[in-house]
């Protein structure tokens, strides 16, 4: 009798089929990839469209913030328990530092996004007129993010650091495991801190709060001014931010018994009651 061989360990199965697919592992990394760079894409395509303003289509501020929040609640209820719905590598960053993702899945989370906000916005170029898109109300470009004439450039990064803590705060909120049954409204919370953020401090720098949502109409647009800005403001804010809330206020995880209404805190191996 011949001697099977044993089988080889890959990244796939083989069902009794013979179709071959990915370990449910490496499934659901592409999926959060895909994810990411669909949920992206979704996000900037709307929130961008509620920013059209010409004779025409008319629009205020107040509008094009709320769209900004609804654009993020849709995408985070769409995709959040796919990936998380980063959609924004400031976000992404924090998370890495924070500790709830993997430094590789964090690079895979960037490029997904950049070619998200890509595509979302290439979109928006191909179903609108380009007057639309670039005309007198918006010179540099619809949703394209520019400081305002008043605001110097150490200004505007001052302001979009200060108000992409404001977000990332709320998101290691959402991180900290003593949330973990909260998570219920985080679509909610989420619309609402970027409506209200962009409403805040929208006329002043655009209020990106995320690079990849100034990285796509940017592109599109060959508009550059001050484009730095929108990448170094926020990426210092979530790292700052999420380190802030790891060690300072992060709790500690709970673990609830079947057995019982008591709960036990697990810290470092030792089980206190």
């Amino acid at each position: 009798m011949s001697q099977q061989k044993p089988k080889q360990a890959s990244g796939f199965d083989s069902p009794s089929g013979g179709r071959w697919r990915l370990h449910q592992k490496h499934r659901s990394r592409v999926a959060a990839f895909f994810g990411e760079l669909v949920g992206t894409a979704m996000f900037v395509l709307i929130a961008c469209w509620g920013c059209v303003q010409t004779p025409i289509f008319n629009n205020t501020h107040f509008q094009s913030g709320l769209t900004f929040g609804l654009a993020i609640l849709i995408a985070i209820q769409c995709y959040g328990s796919v990936s998380g719905a980063h959609l924004n590598p400031a976000i992404t960053l924090a998370a890495a530092l924070y500790g709830v993702l993997h430094w590789g899945m964090a690079i895979a989370y960037f490029v997904a996004q950049v070619a998200g906000a890509f595509i979302g916005y290439g979109l928006l170029v191909a179903v609108l007129p380009h007057n639309a898109i670039k005309g007198v109300d918006n010179p540099a470009g619809v949703c394209v993010t520019v400081l305002a004439s008043d605001i110097s450039v150490l200004q505007g990064v001052f302001i979009e650091f200060l108000i992409t803590c404001c977000l990332v705060m709320v998101a290691c909120s959402v991180w900290d495991p003593r949330n973990a049954k909260l998570k219920d409204s985080v679509p909610v919370r989420f619309g609402l801190t970027v409506s209200c953020l962009i409403i805040t401090a929208g006329l002043f720098t655009g209020a990106s709060m995320n690079p990849t949502r100034s990285l796509g109409p940017a592109v599109w647009n060959d508009s550059w001014e001050h484009h730095w800005i929108y990448w170094v403001g926020p990426l210092v804010a979530g790292a700052v931010t999420s380190l802030i809330y790891r060690f300072a206020f992060k709790g500690d995880e709970v673990i609830e018994l079947r057995s019982s209404n008591a709960k036990i805190r697990v810290v470092e191996e030792v089980v206190l009651p």
